[in-house]
């Protein structure tokens, strides 16, 4: 092959490593190890790559005003396609496209494919954080003057917008509910400890708890995955109690649908047997059976909204950082053991 012929994928492929990881070599970008700066350097030596950086400006000026980047850290949680969705509403009508991916919770993934995203001149990034990420990992960003949104989680610190949904108000809702149908032993089900999110709905769990005068259990708190597979695994661990909880506050509708699961592996029903509740309500809360009782967040409208306000500091050619909680609302179905008009028992309390 021609010198001039070279890639940055046959570098990738010879020295073993991302195109990603490639482009951050030779943008000198400070987040590649010195290991690996130096395999990948050698590779660029021997195959004769020479770095066309006027080419790559120019590739960026170009597309800079048509490309918004959304990196999620779970797409295998349908909430984060339904918020997608929301954004690609917006961003299209605009004359955007969007570019999508998913880092699986991994930081390192996060840094590769923000940095290929930069390479292609995104105009600006809508990020679901991975667990880890710090401010810093969001400073480039802030510093090449490429405006953020932050959705879902929080990045402490880092000087970039957010929009999260208020988790307090909305589990304390979930759990008023629950002691408003009887039940006083309510577990907590799903989740990683470490993230604010959790943290924030627990505390909300707490509370609701303490306003009515119910002790809170720390056994009846089971975190895990917050995912389907998740949700039975800690169903799974909260049956095994010797004083069974008979509901279940959920950290998210994922986990939701693995507790009904888990109920049901045990012949226990649920909204019968064991009553639940998730948080996000998405499109499969509704068709579910039973039809999942949750906490609605509107993912798509959110989608929408981060959207908006991104575009508003794309428009306006600077990046003031706003903080937006949006409300959320309980939404009764029948997981719950709850008929829907029942659902004015919540204004007795």
């Amino acid at each position: 092959m021609a010198k001039d012929r070279v890639t940055v994928i046959d570098i990738a492929r010879a020295a073993g490593v991302s195109k990603s990881t490639v482009s951050l070599v030779l943008q000198a970008s400070p987040l590649v190890n010195e290991v690996t700066r130096a395999k990948v350097n050698a590779v660029i030596r021997d195959l004769g790559y020479v770095y066309n950086r006027g080419a790559a400006n120019l590739r960026q000026s170009n597309s800079k005003s048509k490309i918004i980047g959304i990196v999620v850290n779970d797409l295998t949680n349908s909430f984060f396609a339904e918020l997608a969705v929301g954004v690609d509403m917006v961003v299209q009508s605009a004359g955007y496209v969007q570019f999508l991916a998913n880092t699986a919770e991994s930081v390192d993934r996060q840094r590769e494919v923000i940095a290929s995203m930069r390479e292609h001149g995104i105009s600006g990034l809508i990020l679901s954080p991975a667990r880890g990420t710090d401010a810093a990992d969001l400073k480039p960003l802030v510093a090449s003057g490429i405006p953020v949104v932050n959705v879902v989680r929080q990045v402490a610190g880092a000087k970039v917008s957010s929009l999260i949904s208020d988790n307090h108000a909305g589990m304390r809702d979930a759990v008023r509910h629950l002691v408003g149908l009887g039940h006083h032993r309510i577990a907590f089900l799903g989740g990683f400890p470490d993230t604010a999110v959790f943290n924030e709905r627990l505390q909300g769990y707490r509370d609701a708890l303490s306003d009515v005068d119910l002790a809170v259990h720390d056994e009846l708190v089971v975190s895990s995955a917050p995912s389907r597979a998740g949700g039975v695994a800690a169903i799974e661990r909260a049956l095994l109690l010797r004083e069974r909880p008979t509901a279940a506050v959920c950290f998210n509708d994922a986990v939701a649908f693995g507790v009904c699961d888990g109920l049901r592996a045990h012949r226990l029903d649920p909204g019968e047997d064991f009553a639940v509740i998730g948080f996000d309500d998405v499109i499969e809360a509704q068709t579910a059976v039973p039809a999942l009782t949750t906490i609605s967040v509107d993912p798509q409208g959110m989608g929408r909204r981060a959207a908006q306000l991104l575009l508003k500091q794309i428009n306006a050619g600077r990046a003031d950082a706003e903080a937006i909680v949006s409300s959320v609302r309980l939404v009764v179905r029948q997981s719950c053991g709850a008929a829907i008009d029942k659902r004015e028992r919540l204004s007795l309390l």
